[in-house]
Order: C-alpha cells, then structure tokens, then sequence
C-alpha cells in the first residue's frame, strides 16, 4: 500500500515543486521513494515530447525487494506504472502470464503482474484484479494515460489539469499545491452539509476530479487538452438476478477471500470489534493462522463492548491488545490532529476512535483486516428493515409533516422515513436537507438519480445505494485515511466484488432481511450463545455530544471565524448550540470539521 504524485506536461518539469507536494503523501509509503523523469529535451528513445514528472512512496508488504519497487518501467513495451495497493489473487495471474510465455523479473511482485498484464493485454486486464488499487498506466508509445480505480473505490486517485500539464495523485492538497486550482467549489461545499462528504467524481475543489469507485479513464495525452475518455467497467447493478441462494457456497467465497487478504511478507493484525462481521473473519482467519488482535474499549457503557471482544479473543487464543479511548477526557489538541490527516472533507466522528487505533497497530505491524463492507453486503442496516416496513397508513401520514418540522430540532428522518415512497424514506437516512434550510443555503441534489436503482425490486435497490454511496464514497475515504495516515494497510475481506456479485445475483429472502446477518450469526452462534449474535448493533461510536457541548466555545470560534462560511448564516448554528441533541451534535461536529479541514488546506 502505497501513494504517488505525477505532472505529465509539455512544459519543464519542477522537480523541486513536486517534491515539495509530494510530503503529504509520505506517511501513504514511507519505506521508499523513487522517482520517475523524462525530459524531451534530452536524447531519448521513448518516442513521446511530453515531459514525465513522477514520485512514487512505497509501503513494502509484497515482495520486499528493489526489483518490486515503482515507478515500474517495460523496456519491452516502453510503459510505466504507478500502482496504489494490494492485487490478492496476483500468483494464480502471473502463473496465467507466464505460461503465455511472459517472462519477469521480480520473485513476486503483483506491480509487476499489473504492469505486464496490461502491457499485453490492455487496460480491460484490470477485470481480472481481486483486490483494492488505485492505478495510472501510461503507454509512451501511443502518449496515452490511463487512470483506474478498484470496484468499490478502496484506494483514492485525484487529478486535474490546465493547458498544459495533467496532474494525478493519491492526495488531494498534493494535487492542489501541485495544479495551483485552489477555488473552492460551493456547491459541493453545500453538498457535504448534506451528506457529509463530497461524492466522486467531484471533490471540494474546483476543477479538481477523483476516479469513480469502478472507472477507466483513457487519456490522450496527443490532444492539446488531454482529452478524456470515461467508462464504467462494473456496476452492480448489472449483476443483479434471481438464482437460488446457496449458503455453503457464499462461505467458501467468504473464506476465500479472508485467506487471500491473510497473505504478506510482512506480520498482519486484525482489527476486532467483537461485533459480527469481525468476529467472523477472526473465526477463518483462526484456522490456519495465530491472530494478533486490536480492540477499543470505551469508558462509557452505553458504548463499549469490551465483553464481546474479550470473548472472541478468549475462544480463538488472539495475541491481543485493548486500547482505552476516554472520551471524557479528549484533548482538543488530538481531535484536531484527526481531522487534520483528511485531504478531503469528512463528517463521520468514528474517524476519531479509527485514527486512535489505527495508529496503536502501526506501531508494530504495517497491515491489518477489518470487518467493513459486512453491512452493505449482508443489509445490515436498520434503515433497510424500517423503509420496508413502510405500510401503515397512519405513520406515512408522518411524512407530510416534514414541511413544517422545524430545522433546528433535527433532519426530519423520523418524520419522512415512514413514507411509502422509497424514493422519499430511504435517502432521509443519508441527508439532512433541514441543516441547509437553517443554514440559508440553497441546493438541490438529486438522490434518487444517482444512488437509487429504478426497480421494483426494492431490497436489492437498496443494497445497491448502501454500496455505491455509503460503502464506496464514505466508509471506504474512513478506512483509507484513518489507516494511511499511520502507514497502515487495511484489508476488508466483505469488499471482495465476488461477494457483492454473488449476494446481488441471488434471491433475496425478505424473512432473511428482517434478521440481518443471519448466515454470519448461524456461523458463530455455537461458538459464542444466542445472545452474543442478536444482541442490538452498536457500531463504532463515542459519546459525542459530551465533548460537543464541553468544548462549545473552542468549536463555536472555529466556525465562526472561517471566511469560506459567507454564504451560511453562522447566527442560525447558535440554535444548534442552545438545542442539545445527538443530533446536532453531529451537525456541529460537521461544521466543525469542515472548519478546521479549509483551515489545514490552506
């Protein structure tokens, strides 16, 4: 796991200028940096005028030697490389290349399996990766750029471009210091008030793109504004269909893909919530393997499951470590350090508890696994059951009293998700449209067209939105982030795309949907009793609102004295203050965060 910087320009390269952007990509890869440059005004063989300014920070995990080490170059086929991330099934693929006769020069290099893969084959060869990347693949033969990110966009690729360079990178403020594009955009500005982040392809910025979770973009680098080129090659939705669920065989893809992520060079660590989804992955991981597992006790009961992890760790024998988070004592100067490590905007606080234990398991191993993505695959979401239970006439009346609910006491879910109309119930869940009202900010953002399928059938509509939006925009900015910024690589077996695949094609039992996780709770029910596996989901929180409202003044100064905010009412988000609620608790801690993220931008 690893993060870049590149300039392909027609122009001198700065080398100084990208070196000096390319600092906030350090901590992606500080085992090893290399550098890639071709200058056209010198003598050279690559058949291309274009200047090619590339710097590439490795985290060595796979193949620890030099011969792995990027930029990786083809002199066979004049083509270089840059490759963010774990390739898992890359032995059973460089077995396939080399009985076609292609020869390497690596031990065990997955790079080098990408690299010769689609050097032969093409771009479409990324079809065949399992794993999570990021990638840009330049061909100097042809002068075309090739920018692609994995399924479910687990690994971040920004870029940008002017007259006459193109900009990519793993990081977002290395791509603005690099292009000098510094406006922000309002609109995706009003557009995180709403759900928190800012979707792909757009960022905060103007003019600054991020690779869709599941894009190639071709570039042609020949053309005087680098034309584009965008395709989706996969989309869930594509594979949905109605064959019968089979249960043994989803185990053994389950199984499959925890043992391909249990596959390193170096120590891994698991990260164990005592929840269902980790639980299951320590319970494979346990047969072949002994488990270094982290936890995080939380000093107030409402929140803390040290019971249910003590318990896993106890019955697989785990070389285990609880970090003790005491959000009572919080020390601003530590919140503030967690926000400051996002490039882009974020609002969920689990950043925080994420961060902090991300950063304990970095101390001694540069990988772990995580349980995320169980959710989105198994539709573990209440708002899932809630939307489909939707046929009292006298709850969806509710949802005309939205209107006039007033915006400081909340979003209005519990009014608008009791309507009949997925199209109006679900997205209420993910936005918060009544914060944009208070704040006098006005945008409309079309939900249902982007994130809701146009099919009767709802469960697998919902499925879909949960992956595409919260899964691939959200989860997946938190598990990169957290963990990079502590140079550590996370691995999500549940985000393998053969499972999502599997779980879409199959019929879905809507009995099934009203006990969530159902196989996964089969599985571990014998080991752990009937009250471990239905036990209420609890997710990985903190008391907020307590360090919201104890710090009041320290956030209120925040928000109020950042400029970007002259479009927001700031006196409305006094009301937010003076009506204490979970609720806006989490709409402060938006505001607050945004604050401080323009505030490290700068």
């Amino acid at each position: 796991m690893c993060g870049y910087l590149g300039q392909i320009s027609n122009q001198k390269i700065d080398k100084s200028l990208l070196e000096q952007c390319n600092q906030n990509i350090v901590c992606r890869g500080p085992d090893e940096k290399k550098a890639y440059f071709l200058d056209n005004s010198a003598q050279n063989n690559q058949n291309t005028n274009l200047n090619i300014g590339f710097i590439f920070n490795r985290l060595s995990i796979l193949d620890l030697t030099e011969d792995a080490s990027q930029p990786m170059v083809s002199k066979i086929h004049n083509t270089v490389l840059m490759f963010n991330g774990e390739i898992y099934n890359h032995k059973i693929l460089r077995n396939e290349l080399e009985n076609q006769n292609i020869s390497f020069e690596s031990d065990h290099s997955d790079t080098e399996v990408i690299l010769n893969g689609i050097s032969y084959f093409g771009i479409d060869f990324v079809n065949k990766l399992i794993g999570q990347f990021s990638i840009s693949f330049i061909d100097l033969n042809l002068n075309k750029l090739y920018l692609v990110k994995d399924r479910v966009g687990q690994k971040p690729l920004f870029y940008t471009k002017n007259n006459d360079s193109f900009f990519l990178g793993s990081n977002l403020k290395s791509i603005k210091q690099l292009s000098g594009k510094t406006s922000l955009d309002e609109y995706q500005l009003n557009k995180f008030l709403n759900y928190g982040v800012v979707t792909s392809p757009n960022t905060i910025y103007k003019e600054i793109f991020k690779v869709k979770p599941g894009e190639i973009i071709e570039i042609d680098l020949n053309t005087p504004n680098f034309s584009e080129n965008k395709r989706i090659y996969w989309e869930p939705s594509s594979f949905v269909g109605e064959e019968n669920f089979d249960n043994e065989e989803i185990m053994a893809l389950m199984e499959d893909s925890v043992d391909l992520r249990m596959k390193a060079d170096v120590e891994i660590a698991n990260f164990l919530s005592g929840g269902i989804d980790s639980t299951s992955i320590i319970k494979m991981a346990a047969k072949n393997h002994k488990l270094n597992t982290f936890s995080m006790s939380i000093n107030e009961s409402d929140y803390d499951e040290s019971k249910w992890f003590n318990a896993v760790s106890n019955k697989f024998d785990t070389n285990h470590i609880t970090i003790n988070l005491d959000s009572q004592n919080l020390k601003n100067e530590s919140i503030v350090e967690s926000i400051n490590i996002f490039d882009e905007p974020y609002s969920d606080p689990s950043t925080i508890p994420s961060y902090i234990l991300s950063k304990e398991i970095s101390k001694n191993y540069k990988v772990a696994i995580s349980g995320d993505g169980g959710d989105e695959l198994f539709g573990g979401y209440d708002r899932l059951r809630i939307v489909l239970q939707n046929n009292n006439l006298l709850k969806a009346s509710l949802a005309k009293l939205y209107r006039v609910y007033p915006a400081h006491l909340g979003t209005g879910n519990r009014l608008l998700r009791n309507s009949k109309n997925i199209n109006i119930a679900y997205p209420s869940f993910l936005e918060d449209k009544k914060l944009l009202d208070l704040l006098g900010v006005k945008a409309e953002f079309n939900f249902v067209e982007n994130y809701l399928e146009n099919s009767d059938d709802f469960i697998k509509n919902i499925l879909i939105s949960d992956i595409k939006l919260y899964l691939s925009e959200m989860m997946m900015l938190k598990v990169d982030r957290t963990s990079m910024a502590n140079s550590l690589e996370v691995r999500s077996p549940f985000v393998d795309h053969r499972l999502i695949e599997y779980v879409l094609s199959r019929k879905i039992d809507e009995k099934n949907i009203q006990n969530p996780k159902f196989l996964l709770k089969m599985y571990l029910e014998k080991d752990f009793g009937k009250e471990f596996v239905n036990r209420k989901k609890m997710g990985f929180v903190f008391d907020l609102e307590n360090w919201i409202y104890k710090n009041i003044d320290f956030i209120s100064n925040s928000i109020k004295n950042t400029e970007e905010f002259s479009n927001i009412d700031i006196k409305k988000v006094s009301m937010l203050y003076k009506n204490k609620s979970r609720i806006n608790a989490l709409r402060i801690w938006k505001l607050f965060f945004l604050s401080k993220y323009i505030s490290n931008m700068k």
